[in-house]
């Protein structure tokens, strides 16, 4: 294990996809670089690295790309128009009504509301995607072997602490056709933590497990997104740096200096 938290045999396997071209990039690059993206979104690139994680990932025109609980649509203004023209981008989110009453269906109901909205505001960037809603206690995210690409930032942590992680895998992997990408983007724990861990942080030997026991088969990782300025001891976990921003104004300086959260960056295949 080195220091960082990362297994030491995948350090140095950030493998490009074979098959990206620069035709292939200046799409991406386009996508981007769109005028419709917030600047706020925008101002967050430097952190979250888009053009190259969506490389890394294998993303191509004309593909078929699931990504997992997009939140407020961070990713989606990238992918979405990227696969416009020829592809087809599919946001899944949780359903609301599958959830019992209470805070955590209204927060569910207000995302699914918020990325509706996103796509009903810009017709001409959003008209053509589609939107799954799932039940997280047993997620399906499409017809079995139809996906070529799942994508999914920053919620491994949530559905641990859910008990749901597994389930979540494995449908990952029902979803995709033979020879499909799952990408997977996490904030990177130094080692292993528990279940119930509140901090944000997840191992990376513990998501590899996950994919591995659905059958995935670990292609490459990056160190694309890492950091090495996040100590990882935060009083409120990832949340108290940016963007979260979850601490004493008094200690804005320190926690701008660090950035956002180091995060691992793999790349599974669905062989066989």
């Amino acid at each position: 294990m080195s220091a960082d938290g990362s297994p030491e045999a995948a350090a140095d396997t950030a493998i490009p996809n074979p098959h990206q071209d620069a035709d292939t990039t200046a799409r991406l690059q386009a996508a981007v670089d769109g005028a419709w993206r917030t600047p706020e979104d925008i101002a967050r690139d430097p952190y979250r690295h888009p053009l190259e994680t969506l490389e890394f990932f294998g993303l191509q025109p004309g593909q078929t790309v699931v990504e997992i609980t997009p939140g407020s649509g961070w990713y989606a203004e990238i992918l979405a128009p990227f696969l416009y023209e020829d592809g087809n981008y599919i946001a899944a989110v949780v359903d609301p009504q599958t959830l019992a009453e209470g805070r955590g269906r209204d927060y569910q109901q207000r995302s699914k509301d918020t990325l509706e909205a996103k796509f009903a505001a810009a017709p001409l960037q959003f008209d053509r995607a589609n939107m799954v809603a799932y039940d997280p206690a047993a997620p399906v995210f499409g017809s079995p072997g139809t996906a070529d690409v799942v994508l999914t930032f920053r919620n491994v942590h949530n559905w641990r602490k859910a008990g749901q992680a597994q389930g979540m895998f494995d449908a990952f992997f029902a979803v995709l056709k033979p020879g499909g990408t799952l990408g997977v983007v996490e904030h990177r724990a130094v080692g292993d933590v528990a279940d119930d861990d509140d901090s944000g942080y997840v191992g990376q030997d513990q998501v590899i497990a996950l994919a591995e026991a659905a059958g995935f088969t670990l292609d490459a990782s990056s160190e694309i997104n890492a950091n090495p300025l996040d100590t990882k001891d935060h009083p409120n976990g990832v949340w108290t740096l940016p963007p979260g921003n979850n601490h004493e104004p008094v200690d804005n300086a320190k926690y701008q200096t660090i950035g956002e959260s180091d995060r691992m960056t793999l790349r599974f295949k669905k062989t066989g």
